[in-house]
C-alpha cells in the first residue's frame, strides 16, 4: 500500500509513470541498504574489481608480496575464478602453512574445482588450526558440497556450524536453508524460527546487522 501511494505521489510530481517507478525503486533500494540489507550491493562488484586491479599492479611491481597474492586469491574466489586463485595460493604455501584462513581458502578452491577429497582435507586442516575460522562458514561450504553426495556428512557439517554460531540470525538462516536443501523440512522450520527468535533477543546495535537475515528466515518459513 505504501509503495502504491508512493508511486502515485511521485507520478503527480514528475508527470511520467516510468520515471516515477525508477525513482521509487531507487528510494526503496537505498532504504533497504540502510535499514534492512536484503538486496545485494550494486557497488560491491565494482569495488572488488578495483581491488583486484590494484593488487595485480602491486604484484607486478613486487612479485614477492605474499600478502597481496593471498588477498588477490581470496577476491578471485569470490569471482569464482578458482583455478587462478589456486595457482596463487600454491605459490605462497610455505608462508601460510600455519594459517587457518589459507587452508580453508585453498580447500574451497579445490572443492569448487571438483577435487573433493583434497579440498575437504585442506578445509578440515584449516579448521583444526582454528575451529572458528571465518566464523564457521567453512562448515557450511562443506555441507553445500556434500548435500547431494553424502547427506549424513552434510548434516554433520551443518551441526558443527551451528555449534559455533549459536547466537546469530544469519547462522540459523543458513543452517535452515541447508536443512531445506537436504529435505529436512521440520529441522529447517525450527532453524528459521530460531533465526527470528535470536533477532528479537539482540540489542539494538546488533539488530541492524541481523535484520535482513531475520526477514529472510521469516519469509522462508512461510513457503
Amino acid at each position: 500500500m505504501f509503495k502504491f501511494f508512493g508511486f502515485l505521489l511521485l507520478y503527480r510530481l514528475v508527470g511520467n509513470p516510468f520515471l516515477a517507478l525508477i525513482i521509487l525503486l531507487v528510494i526503496l533500494y537505498f532504504l533497504d541498504r540502510r535499514y534492512v540489507g536484503i538486496l545485494p550491493s550494486f557497488t560491491k562488484p565494482f569495488r572488488r574489481s578495483r581491488q583486484i586491479s590494484k593488487l595485480r599492479t602491486t604484484i607486478s611491481l613486487n612479485p614477492n608480496d605474499v600478502s597481496a597474492k593471498f588477498d588477490l586469491a581470496r577476491l578471485l574466489i569470490e569471482r569464482k575464478r578458482y583455478s587462478e586463485a589456486k595457482e596463487l595460493l600454491v605459490q605462497i604455501a610455505d608462508r601460510y602453512e600455519q594459517s587457518a584462513e589459507y587452508w580453508v581458502e585453498l580447500g574451497y578452491a579445490n572443492l569448487k574445482l571438483g577435487h573433493l577429497p583434497e579440498g575437504e582435507a585442506q578445509m578440515l586442516q584449516g579448521l583444526e588450526i582454528n575451529r572458528k575460522a571465518q566464523y564457521g562458514q567453512p562448515y557450511l561450504r562443506l555441507a553445500e558440497v556434500f548435500r547431494n553426495i553424502d547427506h549424513n556428512k552434510a548434516l554433520q557439517y551443518v551441526t558443527q556450524f551451528q555449534e559455533i554460531q549459536s547466537s546469530s540470525s544469519e547462522a540459523y538462516y543458513l543452517a535452515g536453508s541447508m536443512y531445506k536443501a537436504l529435505g529436512r523440512k521440520e529441522d529447517a522450520k525450527r532453524a528459521f524460527n530460531e533465526s527470528t527468535a535470536v533477532y528479537r533477543s539482540l540489542p539494538k546495535y546488533k539488530k541492524r546487522q541481523e535484520r535482513g537475515w531475520a526477514l529472510r528466515s521469516y519469509f522462508a518459513k512461510m513457503r
